[in-house]
C-alpha cells in the first residue's frame, strides 16, 4: 500500500464544486471513477480545497491510499490520457503515509478576476466576473490593507455549524488592473466558506462608492455577515495554488 499525491487544474464550469454531491457531477467524482478504472481497485481521494460550483483551480491537492504496482509518478500520464479535456493532473507523486491534505500547515493563493467595462466581453464570462459600473481601483487598494494580518473573518464567511474558528492570517492582498480586468490576488493560511467572495464583493462596494475604505474594519468587528458586501459570483474565482510548510 502507497499514498499518491496528485495536483489537480480543472475548469470548474461544467461541475457542481470539487466535492461528491447528490445534485449533479464533482471533480472528485470524475477523478475517483478514472482512478479506479485505471488502478483496479476502489479508489476514494481527499482534497484539501472543496471548491464550490462554478469555482477553478490550477493546483488543488488531493491524496489516495493503492495497493497497485503503477510507479505515482506515472499515473498522472495515465491518468490525462482518460480525463475530461476541464480536468488534468499536474503531478503525482508518493508521499508519506501520514499525509493529509486538509488538515496540513498550508498557505493557499487564489485569485479573483473582475472585467470592468461598460460591454461583456463572452469570450471572458466563464473565467472573470462582469461588473459595468466603474470601480476605483485605489480605493480598493486602500480597503484591502485593512485585511491584511490576522482577524477574525466572521463577517467575511457564510456560516457553518461545525467551524467555531473564524480567525484567519492573511498574509498579503493585491488588486491590479490592466485594461478592462481587474485581478485581486490573496494569500494566508487558510479560508472560510466563501470568504474570497465575500471580501470580493465587499471591495467592489468599495470601489464602487458604496462603502469607505475606512468602513473595512468596522465590518470586521461587527463580526456579522449582515455587515459585509455580497458574495461575489464563482466564476471570477480560481484556487491558484497550494504550498504546504
Amino acid at each position: 500500500m502507497k499514498r499518491v499525491k496528485i495536483v489537480v487544474a480543472y475548469d470548474g464550469t461544467n461541475y457542481c464544486g470539487w466535492q461528491v454531491q447528490p445534485n449533479g457531477l464533482s471533480v472528485q467524482e470524475v477523478l475517483e471513477k478514472h482512478l479506479s478504472d485505471l488502478l483496479g481497485e476502489e479508489i476514494r481521494i481527499t482534497g484539501a480545497s472543496r471548491t464550490d460550483a462554478g469555482v477553478h483551480a490550477l493546483g488543488n491537492v488531493a491524496a489516495f491510499n493503492t495497493s497497485a504496482r503503477m510507479a505515482a509518478d506515472r499515473i498522472s500520464f495515465a491518468m490525462n490520457t482518460r480525463l475530461p479535456a476541464d480536468i488534468r493532473i499536474q503531478e503525482s507523486a508518493e508521499v508519506p503515509m501520514e499525509f493529509h491534505p486538509r488538515f496540513a500547515n498550508t498557505v493557499k493563493t487564489y485569485e479573483y478576476r473582475i472585467f470592468n467595462r461598460k460591454f461583456p466581453d463572452p469570450t471572458k464570462r466563464l473565467y472573470s466576473f462582469f461588473y459595468h459600473y466603474p470601480l476605483d481601483v485605489e480605493k480598493m487598494q486602500r480597503a484591502a490593507a485593512y485585511l491584511v494580518g490576522e482577524h477574525d473573518f466572521k463577517s467575511f464567511c457564510t456560516a457553518k455549524p461545525e467551524v467555531t474558528n473564524t480567525v484567519r492570517t492573511v498574509y498579503s492582498l493585491d488588486l491590479k488592473r490592466e485594461d478592462d480586468m481587474i485581478t485581486l490576488r490573496i494569500r494566508g493560511n487558510g479560508f472560510l466558506y466563501n470568504m474570497v467572495r465575500i471580501i470580493t464583493g465587499t471591495l467592489i462596494r468599495v470601489g464602487g462608492g458604496f462603502l469607505e475604505p475606512e468602513d473595512i474594519p468596522k465590518i470586521l468587528e461587527a463580526k456579522d455577515r449582515g455587515a459585509a458586501g455580497e458574495t461575489a459570483r464563482p466564476e471570477g474565482l480560481t484556487l491558484v495554488k497550494i504550498e504546504y510548510v
